[in-house]
């Protein structure tokens, strides 16, 4: 012990116990505080029976004796923050070059075990950032799987163990294996086993009983949980394969065996399977099923399951029935039975199917969009929907070199489905009118009356509507729906004054939102570009010269929702406007200007400015 220490000893104002720990910490040792963390002694001051700590955050702090002698706990120099706080470009060569030691060293220092949030925070910031952390991580803990002196969890938040003498991998995963009790813990730990089964070195001692625990436990599991059973039946031939030495105790429980026994239930049970496996069944399909394997197939891709119907083609192609394939694909195209996961996998591989991309195509999608209109609780059923709007090269492909009487049609179909609101249909006719101009017709002459009724607008004032529309169906509507809600929850709907004003609003929301619909239906975006210079037109400025007053008057005269009177900018629609419509220079006409009635002379026809907001994509097809 220090003389000075014993000294305090002795004069009785020191304990012998708080002695022998202030010992070890004498000036450069290194020690730790429960809430200061890691510092390192710079210096005592016996006299004034204080030592000065230097911690992270407090530089040059000042403890009583006793205090420090209680509180802090002595670390040696091989302590991994007494190595960083030393040598740190040493301690970063080492963690490079010795990952495994320098983790020994990490988990001796917190005590045997630590979790990775405590790694990282010991080593994150002054040795790594956080992808040079990453990086040095996926690499370590794959070696210290390796190494077989740690205990690596499979839970990200359990700890990392330092173990007293190694063990082999393959013992650790048997042991995890024979401690499992869940069948999916027992799957998990199969499907490790067969990616290492390389490391047994006695494979028939060691994997033949839990080659047969497997087989018990499918057994066991077939009825209440068939999908489990596919799965460890799988792992098992996988296993079996691998290890030709092992043997099956059960070689009638075979995958065909399995297959042709759950048949009812193949619906239900592939989609549980993991993507791999879900594959390895269909694959087997054809020998377990035999003849009516096709059938069942076709069956099954009739079902929801994308990830099915996206695998199964390969299965027909590899036991050479892609012609019956084709031809049931023909045909529920033809009756409008496929489902939206089969038309979306068929649009997006359709370069392989040329012969099937035709206008039917598109009656199908239509009627499949309308029965998942009705079965809103498939979180996938507007998928076919979104990519009908959003592929745009899909609709030209699908009538390319298609007659112009069998696009007619289609355009029919298009405009008395239920799925799309009119300006998306507008979108989507347009991209087939694109092909067939002929078709505008079409849409004119069933649409005679909104042709007839079309309103001129500028672009800037054709987006400001879209957006009030847009602000209505994806804010205002959906918070009003919310706020009925809650105001039905008051209970008491006759005296409830919330429910109410709620329902009030809801039939504005409503009533505005049909009006913005049918207005915007019946626009017909413009810049107004080259008007008409030889009459009053839109897109005209027009002067004026009162008959009787002698004096001059402006009009700009532009579409139905660009009116500002401040500016003297008017409507075509007003009475104004429809009074100069027509009108040619030095004609006189009579309108009501300023509350005052009068007779005009026009002394000027000008181009008014055009629309410089650029107008959007869609509406321009739209309109």
């Amino acid at each position: 012990m220090d003389a000075e220490l014993q000294k305090l000893v002795d004069s009785g104002k020191l304990t012998a116990t708080n002695a022998e720990k202030l010992d070890q910490l004498k000036p450069g040792s290194f020690c730790l505080h429960k809430s200061w963390g890691f510092g390192r002694v710079a210096d005592w001051n016996l006299l004034l029976n204080q030592i000065l700590i230097d911690f992270e955050k407090k530089k040059a702090h000042p403890m009583q004796l006793q205090y420090a002698a209680e509180n802090l706990t002595p670390i040696p120099a091989e302590h991994f923050l007494a190595q960083k706080a030393t040598d740190l470009d040493a301690l970063k060569n080492q963690l490079k070059e010795n990952a495994a030691g320098m983790m020994r060293n990490i988990l001796q220092s917190l005590g045997g075990k630590a979790t990775q949030t405590q790694i990282s925070g010991w080593l994150l910031g002054d040795v790594f950032s956080e992808p040079e952390f990453k990086r040095w991580w996926d690499s370590t803990k794959t070696l210290l799987k390796k190494e077989g002196h740690f205990l690596i969890p499979t839970k990200k938040n359990d700890p990392i163990e330092l173990r007293d003498a190694p063990v082999s991998r393959a013992d650790e995963l048997l042991t995890f294996f024979n401690q499992t009790r869940q069948p999916k813990e027992q799957a998990a730990a199969l499907d490790q086993i067969i990616k290492l089964h390389h490391e047994f070195t006695e494979p028939e001692k060691q994997l033949q009983p839990l080659l047969e625990a497997i087989e018990e436990t499918a057994r066991r599991n077939q009825r209440l949980n068939p999908a489990m059973a596919f799965e460890l039946l799988i792992g098992r031939d996988d296993l079996l394969q691998r290890e030709p030495k092992l043997r099956s105790a059960n070689p009638d429980l075979t995958l065909e065996r399995l297959i042709v026994e759950e048949e009812p239930r193949l619906a239900d049970i592939l989609p549980k399977l993991p993507s791999a496996k879900e594959r390895r069944v269909l694959h087997v399909l054809p020998a377990a099923l035999g003849e009516r394997w096709t059938q069942r197939a076709l069956q099954l891709m009739q079902g929801s399951n994308a990830r099915l119907v996206s695998s199964m083609p390969k299965v027909f192609a590899e036991a050479g029935q892609l012609d019956a394939l084709r031809a049931s694909l023909e045909r529920s195209l033809r009756e409008h039975s496929a489902t939206s996961e089969m038309l979306y996998w068929l649009c997006k591989n359709r370069a392989e199917w040329p012969e099937l991309i035709n206008p039917e195509l598109l009656s199908a999608i239509l009627s499949a969009c309308e029965r998942d209109q009705h079965n809103e609780s498939n979180s996938r059923s507007t998928r076919l929907r979104d990519l009908l709007l959003s592929d745009r090269s899909l609709i030209p492909d699908i009538f390319a070199g298609a007659e112009l009487g069998l696009a007619r049609d289609a355009m029919r179909r298009l405009l008395l489905s239920p799925v799309f609101d009119e300006l998306t249909k507008r979108s989507l006719m347009a991209r087939i009118i694109k092909l067939y101009p002929d078709l505008q017709s079409l849409v004119s002459g069933e649409q005679a009356e909104e042709k007839s009724e079309a309103l001129v607008v500028s672009w800037s004032s054709l987006q400001k509507r879209k957006a009030e529309l847009l602000e209505l169906v994806n804010k205002k509507i959906p918070e009003n729906s919310k706020e009925i809600g809650v105001a039905r929850s008051y209970g008491d709907l006759r005296e409830n004054f919330e429910f109410k004003a709620a329902k009030e609003m809801q039939a504005v929301l409503m009533r505005r939102k049909s009006e913005l619909e049918r207005d915007l239906h019946r626009a017909r975006g413009t810049t107004f570009e080259s008007p008409d210079l030889s009459q009053v037109s839109i897109g005209t400025i027009v002067t004026l010269r009162g008959t009787s007053t002698n004096e001059e008057e402006t009009y700009t005269i532009l579409g139905a929702w660009d009116g500002d009177p401040d500016r003297a900018i008017i409507s075509y629609q007003t009475a104004i406007g429809q009074s100069l419509l027509g009108h040619r220079i030095g004609e006189v006409v009579e309108l009501n200007a300023e509350n005052d009635s009068g007779r005009y002379a026009i002394l000027a026809i000008e181009p008014a400015p055009l629309d410089v907001v650029p107008p959007d994509p869609e509406l321009v097809e739209t309109a």
